[in-house]
């Protein structure tokens, strides 16, 4: 069968017949199989965690937040409000109230401290789903693929805004496959089955890590919040690199390990799409990696 023009066929190459171990190996043969995986499960924990709190009140009738991860009220006193949809109701032309304003900005500020695309990694429901697409991905040793620029998602968040004005609602909500998400475990997923199972097919067969790092205007818009953020991955230890890739093959933004990594300035992956998710520092065998802030100059100068 030919390949289309432009595309670029996957072939199916179990992971074992291709002689590469698991990303985590070497790291779990030197450090143990526990600290090779503790970020992993940290982030884990949160994403259950923050699920099981909107849907504690729902299904258990324990009312510890009210709401969705668009906007809600933990206690009866925290509004918490997702800048990106406050952003898209404005460009709807609706007036905010000062309690999802104030929500908005304690999220601002959070997110401005710790990363934008922390979201992504440590909150977002969906990321589990991408997440298996991923490994499944690299367990059956698929390659290839065809994946969109990364730019197609700073494009798409333009448009979110647009349709947003053009429609004045908040269009993207529709269809964005965490409030699917959350709408279809309260109410029975129907056409969410449809949306989330293309996004993991698309992960899948389609493009490697293509929603999260390539399409999704959430993600996007989260990124550019935290260009600036205070909390960092650093590769301090570049020096003891031996160029296994296993930090690439589990990273969901790879390109911004590199100027950190081979570059010869600053150790610290500054990149806002670096979503602070630790499967860097994980998986390196080397310890070559750390959680620190923006400000932190030290390398090892070997």
């Amino acid at each position: 069968m030919n390949t289309p023009a432009g595309a670029t066929r996957v072939a199916v190459v179990p992971e074992a017949a291709t002689g590469r171990a698991s990303p985590a190996a070497a790291a779990v043969a030197s450090k143990g199989w526990l600290a090779a995986h503790r970020w992993l499960f940290l982030r884990r924990a949160a994403q259950l965690g923050f699920l099981a709190l909107f849907l504690a009140g729902p299904v258990a009738g324990v009312w510890i937040v009210k709401g969705t991860l668009a906007s809600s009220v933990t206690l009866d006193v925290l509004p918490l409000t997702d800048p990106y949809v406050l952003l898209q109701s404005l460009a709807a032309g609706h007036v905010a109230g000062m309690t999802a304003v104030i929500g908005a900005v304690i999220v601002a500020v959070f997110y401005l401290l710790v990363g934008g695309r922390v979201y992504c990694a440590w909150v977002c429901p969906v990321n589990l789903l991408t997440d298996a697409a991923a490994a499944l991905r690299r367990r059956l040793g698929l390659r290839g693929g065809r994946t969109p620029p990364r730019s197609l998602r700073y494009w798409l968040l333009g448009a979110t805004l647009v349709a947003a004005s053009a429609t004045g609602s908040i269009a993207w909500e529709l269809v964005n496959p965490v409030t699917m998400l959350h709408r279809g475990i309260l109410f029975g997923f129907g056409l969410a089955w449809v949306v989330l199972g293309a996004v993991f097919l698309f992960d899948l067969l389609v493009a490697p890590r293509g929603w999260c790092g390539h399409v999704c205007p959430v993600g996007a818009f989260y990124g550019l919040l935290g260009q600036a953020s205070f909390v960092r991955v650093s590769a301090p230890h570049r020096g003891a690199c031996d160029d296994c890739t296993d930090c690439y093959r589990v990273c969901p933004e790879p390109h911004v390990i590199v100027p950190a990594l081979k570059g010869e300035g600053s150790p610290v992956i500054a990149a806002g799409e670096c979503t602070n998710c630790g499967r860097c520092v994980d998986v390196c065998s080397k310890n070559v990696f750390r959680f620190t802030h923006r400000f932190d100059p030290r390398r090892d100068p070997s």
